[in-house]
């Protein structure tokens, strides 16, 4: 009698998680309303007579951009190792290292970098020093990095995509805990992991899978709700693929859609509101996005030129700036 109770109770146990999940699934998929014509339009993001602005023309390939606190604009180029900045509207390259594709500020005010070598380091704009952060998994190198978010704790999600592809889909990310030396895997299995974001609430990591010409959805490590998977967020046409992404205070993502010449943007829930496309002088090859001061701004590396335009809402403030 025992056994069968005890067989019992465990049934009951399951049962109860179970009914719990899907009660908790349906509050998580179900919770708006099918709208009674169209969702979206992307004059909602930018008025129809907001114009793209030319904010400066570089070299090399211009990667990266993104603001420190006094407002400056920082870039960086793999090819030829140089880190940038804009001062009175010309890009000045105000170092080398050996070959940097995403950058972002870290609190303490050092700019933290994915190499094309495998490294993740700080560099100091005041000291020009660079420090190593990471640079292996588990004793072993690791390949090409190419971009990173911080969370709101201080760690950092990046993306190691070097050496694969649509018909060899070994990308990874990794996640740096707070004071870490030790990397943990996040993810893999992916097509070229490019671009990565944090949602608003801070639930999902958006993942640019560039090869595959779509952007996953993966739950972060510190998500309340561990019943939602990963998945298929949204799912472009033409161009390449998703390279940078930024995501602005009400949860829509933006996404550099690299030799399509445009920013695409979708919301929380992954609808289309719909393409902000360059001007027709512009490349083609949108790399990187970020928002300052009621503009969102671009770099675009066929011709090396940035750009900006006027958005009707305000950008998520970067974990660094905070």
């Amino acid at each position: 009698m025992k056994k069968k109770g005890a067989i019992l109770g465990t049934l009951v146990l399951i049962f109860t998680l179970v009914t719990a999940s899907f009660v908790g699934a349906k509050a998580l998929y179900e919770s708006k309303a099918v709208p009674k014509g169209e969702r979206h339009h992307i004059t909602e993001i930018v008025k129809n007579n907001s114009k793209w602005e030319k904010v400066a023309t570089g070299s090399g390939f211009m990667e990266g951009i993104n603001f420190d606190r006094q407002g400056n604009i920082w870039m960086v180029s793999p090819p030829t190792g140089e880190i940038f900045t804009i001062k009175n509207g010309k890009v000045v390259t105000v170092n080398k290292t050996p070959m940097p594709i995403g950058a972002k500020f870290h609190k303490d005010g050092r700019l933290f970098i994915t190499d094309g070598t495998g490294e993740l380091y700080a560099y100091n704009s005041k000291t020009k020093k660079r420090e190593t952060i990471v640079n292996s998994y588990k004793g072993k190198p690791l390949n090409g990095l190419n971009d990173l978010v911080f969370d709101e704790k201080g760690g950092i999600y990046f993306t190691e995509p070097m050496g694969s592809s649509a018909t060899h889909p070994t990308g990874r990310v990794f996640y740096l805990p707070p004071n870490s030396k030790e990397a943990v895997l996040f993810s893999e299995n992916i097509a070229y992991p490019n671009g990565i974001a944090l949602s608003a609430d801070g639930q999902r990591v958006y993942i640019s899978e560039f090869n595959k010409n779509q952007i996953l959805s993966v739950p972060s490590l510190s998500a309340a709700d561990a019943r939602e998977t990963p998945f298929v967020f949204a799912r472009f046409e033409g161009g390449i693929g998703p390279d940078g992404l930024t995501v602005d205070a009400e949860g829509n993502l933006y996404v550099a859609h690299f030799q399509a010449g445009e920013i695409v943007v979708v919301d929380s829930s992954g609808f289309d509101y719909g393409t902000i496309r360059l001007p027709e002088d512009a490349g083609t090859f949108v790399t990187n996005l970020a928002f300052y001061d009621g503009y969102l701004y671009i770099t675009e590396s066929l011709k090396n030129e940035v750009w900006r335009i006027k958005v009707n809402n305000t950008g998520l403030t970067p974990s660094g700036l905070k």
